[in-house]
């Protein structure tokens, strides 16, 4: 016990003396570290630490923006395919209530003869409108080649195959499409579209299926008469500056068409009341809760069946075009 003890001491004893013969060493080191500049002071003079942040907060701003971008353009993409979505799935009800047998014939002759009766007036002054000018600006171009005989052949052609289908359409589209919207838009406002599906009556089957295939079926009726006043006043414009009986210039005009130039034109001319149609009264079946979404409705629906019907008669001149070449 003895001996272990005073080993113990002996150990001790050596381990003081060195740490007292090193205490010199170990001063010195801890003075070294004293004297050694921090990292903030060696950054503080440093040009990079200006410019680190900046690049930093670049980078942070450009993500951000990056990220913002993709979430706009994602909520675009989604909502254009949303809405592509609801008119499949509307033009889907209305193909399906289409055919069913309760099929309201009361409101669709209505509706015919809203649509049809109460156009004539507006149709007939645009397609003797349209025949007038027609006929006044190409008269002094083929007076210029003696071929003046050829104006009523020329004109009826023109207004057969284009001028009388679109322009039609046009102005239906404004005053159709814009009166589906608006009116379909209002009942909605108002709630008596759910009022209808309350009480058991199908407002897709009432009010959409009746106004479309009214549509369709009038407006190719409404561009067939605007071409027939179209040819009147085409012969007024001719007698302005000459003498033609109207018996005369119908022959001439009418021996100037053929079978071809009806059937594109009436063909094409259903679709647009179909677009028209369809256009009107789902910017209304759909609008939104408030009083101004009525006025909206009506706007895009002028607008958008506008431009459907611009679009479908690209198309169906170029389909026109390869079939008969």
């Amino acid at each position: 016990m003895c001996r272990s003890n005073l080993a113990y001491n002996l150990k001790l004893g050596t381990l003081i003396q060195a740490i007292a013969d090193n205490k010199t060493l170990l001063y010195d080191w801890m003075k070294n570290i004293a004297k050694t500049p921090s990292m903030d002071k060696v950054t503080k003079n440093n040009p990079a630490k200006k410019i680190i942040p900046k690049i930093r907060v670049a980078g942070a701003n450009s993500m951000r923006k990056l990220s913002n971008k993709t979430v706009e353009k994602t909520q675009t993409a989604g909502s254009f395919l949303t809405d592509v979505a609801d008119v499949v799935l509307f033009f889907s009800r209305i193909i399906r209530e289409t055919f069913s047998r309760d099929f309201e014939f009361r409101e669709f002759s209505r509706q015919c003869f809203h649509i049809g009766y109460k156009s004539l007036p507006l149709i007939s002054v645009t397609g003797a409108i349209m025949g007038l000018v027609l006929t006044i600006q190409s008269r002094p171009v083929l007076a210029d080649f003696g071929a003046v005989s050829m104006l009523p052949g020329m004109v009826a052609v023109s207004l057969v195959r284009e001028m009388g289908p679109v322009i039609t359409a046009l102005i239906c589209a404004g005053k159709i499409g814009s009166g589906m919207g608006a009116e379909l838009g209002a009942m909605k406002v108002t709630e008596q579209i759910d009022a209808m599906e309350v009480s058991s009556t199908k407002p897709m089957r009432f009010l959409v299926v009746t106004r479309v295939m009214a549509a369709t079926i009038m407006i190719p009726l409404l561009i067939l008469y605007a071409d027939a006043f179209g040819i009147i006043g085409s012969w007024l414009g001719t007698n302005l500056k000459g003498d033609v009986t109207l018996s005369l210039f119908s022959a001439q005009a009418f021996g100037a068409l053929s079978f071809m130039d009806f059937l594109p034109s009436v063909i094409k001319s259903f679709f647009f009341g179909a677009a028209i149609g369809l256009v009107g009264t789902y910017k209304g079946y759909n609008a939104g809760r408030g009083t101004e979404s009525v006025g909206v409705a009506a706007n895009s629906a002028v607008v958008l069946a506008s431009l459907i019907v611009i679009i479908l008669d690209v198309i169906a001149v170029q389909i026109t075009d390869m079939l008969i070449s």
